[in-house]
């Protein structure tokens, strides 16, 4: 009888060793960009647990796969532009503020294309999900025709994905650096440009000639260049920029968006005339 209990004890103990073994838990399963971008549902928590250079991986995935369905194969190169600083420069490790806000942000995207596509209703409770499906589907129909329409509703998707991040972040006790908090009002700037273009330009012809001789004459192209969501380059060297006035101090003096916007533009201008130069 003694012998026979030792057997089953063992017997019981191998089970669960094996079926340990067997299904991991959820905490460890990280799920690949490949997946992600095929499948449509990896949750922040999933995208959290990604580096810089995987989520990259996943949002290119995502516009070359199911988004090109929708006629969006190049609406988040500005994304990608952002991620590929943050690889750059080894920001955003898992469970960062940094990594919140971004996954967030990829988050909404992606739920927003799934949703757009039909495959779920599921937002995930990312209130960006639903306005990037509105977005996807005006776009995929042709309602979005003038660069005005097309930047507000890419902008007000974008917009709420962002916040939601946030809010994800302070819910896991991460909340932004001065410098983060310094930089993230440069992404603020650049959705308050997109949603405001015939202020954006007033400024630019009213105060573009104190900035630079060139600027009011060629206030259009620069504008259209620094607010083009299927352009890498101005989004990684807008960030670059921001990033170094960030670390060194706020910018002094300045009243509203708009007045950040204009303490930007200088810095901004010089990139565009190189980027544009060829």
């Amino acid at each position: 009888m003694l012998v026979r209990r030792r057997t089953t004890a063992l017997l019981s103990a191998l089970a669960v060793l094996l079926a340990g073994l067997a299904v991991p838990a959820a905490a460890d399963v990280r799920r690949t960009p490949a997946d992600c971008a095929a499948a449509l549902d990896c949750t922040a928590a999933d995208i959290d647990l990604m580096t810089m250079a995987e989520r990259l991986e996943l949002v290119r995935g995502m516009q070359a796969g199911p988004a090109a369905a929708l006629g969006a194969t190049d609406r988040w190169r500005n994304i990608e532009g952002v991620i590929t600083f943050f690889r750059d420069h080894s920001l955003g490790p898992s469970g960062s503020w940094v990594s919140y806000v971004d996954a967030g942000i990829v988050e909404g995207i992606e739920r927003g294309i799934a949703i757009a596509l039909g495959w779920s209703s599921d937002t995930f409770g990312n209130p960006g999900s639903a306005l990037w499906a509105s977005y996807l589907t005006r776009l995929s129909t042709g309602a979005l025709g003038t660069r005005s329409a097309h930047d507000r509703a890419w902008s007000e998707a974008e917009q709420a994905s962002t916040e939601h991040g946030d809010a994800l972040a302070a819910a896991h006790g991460q909340h932004a650096t001065p410098v983060e908090w310094r930089f993230y009002q440069f992404s603020e700037v650049y959705r308050w440009a997109l949603r405001n273009r015939p202020v954006v330009l007033d400024l630019l012809a009213v105060y573009g000639p104190l900035i630079h001789p060139a600027l009011a004459r060629l206030r259009v192209p620069f504008y259209d260049w620094f607010t083009d969501v299927s352009r890498s380059a101005p989004s990684y060297k807008g960030c670059e920029m921001a990033y170094g006035f960030a670390q060194l101090h706020p910018i002094a003096g300045v009243v509203g968006v708009a007045g950040l916007f204009l303490a930007y533009v200088a810095e901004l201008f010089d990139e565009y005339l190189v980027d544009t130069s060829d």
